[in-house]
C-alpha cells in the first residue's frame, strides 16, 4: 500500500493521472521541532482532515508510557520515527505509523535534586542524527537517534549557585519554618530546545524564587504561592550550545547586569497604570546594591527563529524574588520580557517589558510567533505573543514597535493591584490569561489561536509574629480560588482589527496548546479529558474524543504515505488538579473518510 500510495502521488505530481474528485493526495509531512517550523505558527497546510470528513476521525494507535504524571511534550516526528520526551525525562523513539516502540533511554536524575516545576517538560530536539533533552535537574543530554544511547550529558546550570539566603536551610527558631512556610526550589529545564546552525538553544526555570506549596488534598490543585522578600534566586539564562560537543558557544543572562533598575515606570508600555510607590523604591536602591544578582527571569519558551535576519526571539519569566518587590527596587530589566537576540551571538537587539517591577507572576510564557502582518497596507515583518496579562501583542520584530494589542481574551480585574490583609481577587492571576501553552497562528488568514484561562487568585499581605530570637516575617500569599467560577476560551484573534473573530467557552481552565491546520481546524485539549477538533471560522465543535487524562499538551499534525495524523500526549497536569496519566493517542480517518 505504502510504495502503491508513493507512486500514486509521483503520476499526480508528473500529471500522467488526475486524483480523484475530493481526494486529497497528501505528501508525506513531518513535525520536526517544538513549533512545526522556526517561526513557531503551528499550521500545517495539509487539509486530508477537514471540516467535512472530521466527524470520521479515529484512534490509529495508542501507546502507553508507564509514567503517570504530569506530560506536557510536543512530539517530534522526523521521517517515519516520533520522538516523545516522558514526564522525568525519559525518552521514546516510536514509529510513527504504528506505536511500536523502537528505543528507550531511562533517565537517572541527580541523587536530591530539588525540582522547580515539577516532572514535566516540554519536548526534545532532533538533528542530525540526535535527539536533545533538557532536563529537570538541569542538564542537557545528547542522544544517538538511531539507539537511544547518551552521546554527551553537560550541566546546564549548577544547582550551588541557586541561591544565597536558602529558606529550606532556617533555624527552628524562624517564623517561616514555624509557620510551614520552609521549602525549596530548584534549576530545571522546562522548555524543549531548538537546533539551529548547529548550535543547541536552551534555557534554565526555577530562578524566580518562590515557594509552590502543594495542597493538602491530593489531587487537588496547586495549593498557594508565597513570596518572601530576601536575597533569593540567581539570575535566568538562555544559551547555545556546540550540537556535537554540548560546549557552550553563548549566554545570554535575562538580567540586565548594569541599570537592572530601568526608568523606574509608574505606567506600562502600553499605557496602564501599575501600583507601585515609586519614590520608596527610589530611596530604597542604594540599600540592595547587588539585587540584580538573585535576579529570576526563567526562561520558559522555545525560542522562534528568524532565518532570515539571524534574529531569535523568547520570554522570561518574574523576577526574584517572586511576589515581593521590596528588596528589588525598579523595573528589573529584563524579567516579564519578549526578547529579541542576534542568533549567532547572543547579543540583545531589543526587548519589550510586558510588566515592570512585577509582583503578580506574570511571565511572558507562550511561545513568540514570527508570520509577516499586514500593518497600514504593507508587509510587515512581525513577531506575536499571547501573554498572561490577557491580551495578544504584535511588534515590528526588527525593532520592537509594538503594532497592535489586541481586546481582552479573557476577563480582567484589579490588574496590577497590590496584596491587602483582607486580600484583592486579580484576574488574570498567575495562571493566566495564556499560561505556557503555545498558540497557532493562520498567517494568510491573519489570525491567531489562542487557549486561554479564566480563573481569579486572591492576593494576601499576610504576617508571621516574632519570636524569641527572629522579628517578625511579612510575606505575600497568591492562591488560586477554589469556591468561584473559572473556566478556559478559545479565542480567534483578528490581528488586522485586535478583534476577536470567536470565542469557544470550555468548562476547564485551557492549558496545553493549539495546533490550526488549512483543513478549517483547530484542535485543543482540556483538563477533563476532552480533545476536541473546531471549526477554525465559527469556533463550533465539530468532534471530540474523550481520554481517561488531562489533555494538557499541545497537539501536532503530521502525514506518512499520504495519510494525515493528528497526535497528542494526555498525562492531566498536577498543578491545574486534571488528573494524571500515561497516554500518547494518534489520530487518522479510516480509508474511506478519506475521500
Amino acid at each position: 500500500m505504502a510504495i502503491k500510495n508513493s507512486l500514486i502521488r509521483k503520476l499526480c505530481v508528473l500529471g500522467l493521472i488526475i486524483a480523484p474528485l475530493g481526494h486529497a493526495i497528501a505528501k508525506d509531512q513531518a513535525w520536526p521541532s517544538y513549533g512545526q517550523d522556526f517561526s513557531n505558527r503551528r499550521y500545517v497546510s495539509n487539509a486530508q482532515i477537514n471540516r467535512s470528513n472530521v466527524s470520521k476521525l479515529r484512534a490509529a494507535w495508542t501507546y502507553r508510557s508507564g509514567v503517570k504524571a504530569t506530560f506536557q511534550a510536543t512530539p517530534i516526528v522526523v521521517g517515519r520515527v516520533m520522538y516523545v520526551s516522558l514526564p522525568f525525562n525519559h525518552v521514546v523513539a516510536l514509529d510513527a505509523v504504528t506505536g511500536r516502540e523502537l528505543w528507550r533511554y531511562e533517565h537517572r536524575r541527580k541523587p536530591g535534586y530539588a525540582l522547580c516545576c515539577g516532572p514535566a517538560n516540554r519536548g526534545v530536539a532532533v538533528s542530525q542524527g540526535m535527539v536533545y533533552v533538557g532536563t529537570v535537574d538541569a542538564r542537557l543530554i545528547a542522544l544517538d537517534a538511531q539507539t537511544g544511547k547518551v552521546v554527551w550529558d553537560i550541566e546546564v546550570a549548577d544547582r550551588d549557585s541557586f541561591i544565597a539566603e536558602n529558606v529550606e536551610m532556617l533555624g527552628d527558631d524562624d517564623p517561616r519554618k514555624k509557620a510551614g512556610l520552609a521549602g525549596q526550589s530548584g534549576i530545571s529545564v522546562t522548555m524543549a530546545p531548538v537546533v539551529y546552525q548547529g548550535m543547541v538553544l536552551l534555557g534554565i526555570t526555577g530562578v524566580g524564587y518562590g515557594l509552590h506549596l502543594d495542597s493538602d488534598r491530593e489531587g487537588a490543585p496547586l495549593g498557594t504561592v508565597v513570596g518572601f522578600a530576601g536575597n533569593y534566586g540567581r539570575t535566568g539564562f538562555l544559551a547555545a550550545f556546540d550540537a556535537k560537543t554540548g560546549q557552550r558557544i553563548w549566554q545570554f543572562d535575562t538580567i540586565a547586569s548594569a541599570n537592572w533598575e530601568g526608568e523606574f515606570r509608574q505606567l506600562t508600555s502600553y499605557g496602564l497604570r501599575l501600583d507601585r510607590d515609586i519614590a520608596k523604591e527610589k530611596a530604597d536602591l542604594s540599600r540592595y546594591p547587588e539585587a540584580a544578582k538573585y535576579g529570576g527571569g526563567s526562561a520558559w519558551s522555545t525560542p522562534a527563529i528568524d532565518t532570515r535576519h539571524g534574529l531569535l526571539y523568547f520570554g522570561t519569566g518574574n523576577p526574584s524574588p517572586q511576589m515581593d518587590g521590596d528588596t528589588r527596587p525598579g523595573d528589573n530589566l529584563y524579567s516579564v520580557s519578549l526578547v529579541c537576540l542576534e542568533v549567532k551571538t547572543g547579543k540583545i537587539r531589543w526587548y519589550y517589558q510586558q510588566v515592570p517591577h512585577d509582583l503578580w507572576g506574570y511571565d511572558v510564557g507562550s511561545p513568540a510567533v514570527l508570520f509577516d502582518y499586514l500593518h497600514k497596507g504593507r508587509k510587515v515583518p512581525a513577531v506575536g505573543q499571547a501573554g498572561k496579562i490577557g491580551w495578544y501583542f504584535v511588534h515590528h520584530r526588527l525593532t520592537g514597535e509594538l503594532l497592535l494589542k489586541s481586546d481582552e481574551f479573557v476577563e480582567h480585574k484589579n490588574m496590577f493591584a497590590t496584596p491587602t490583609p483582607e486580600g484583592v481577587v486579580i484576574l488574570p492571576g498567575a495562571l493566566g490569561g495564556s499560561n505556557w501553552s503555545p498558540t497557532a497562528l493562520d498567517e494568510k488568514k491573519q489570525v491567531a489561536y489562542v487557549a486561554g484561562i479564566h480563573w481569579p487568585v486572591k492576593y494576601t499581605k499576610k504576617i508571621l509574629p516574632a519570636t524569641s530570637t527572629q522579628p517578625e516575617v511579612t510575606y505575600s500569599n497568591l492562591e488560586p480560588m477554589m469556591d468561584v467560577p473559572r473556566w478556559g476560551a478559545v479565542s480567534a484573534i483578528d490581528l488586522r482589527s485586535g478583534k476577536m473573530r470567536w470565542q469557544s467557552k470550555t468548562p476547564e481552565p485551557l492549558v496545553g496548546g493549539v495546533l490550526a491546520t488549512s483543513g478549517g481546524l483547530v484542535f485543543v485539549g482540556q483538563g477533563n479529558g476532552r480533545f476536541s477538533a473546531m471549526d477554525a471560522t465559527s469556533g463550533a465543535e465539530l468532534w471530540h474524543d474523550v481520554l481517561d487524562a488531562g489533555v494538557n499538551a499541545p497537539p501536532i499534525s503530521y502525514s506518512i504515505d499520504g495519510i494525515q495524523y493528528v497526535a497528542v500526549a494526555a498525562g492531566g497536569n498536577q498543578i491545574f488538579g486534571f488528573k494524571q496519566g500515561d497516554f500518547l493517542r494518534v489520530y487518522a480517518l479510516p480509508k474511506a473518510g478519506r475521500q
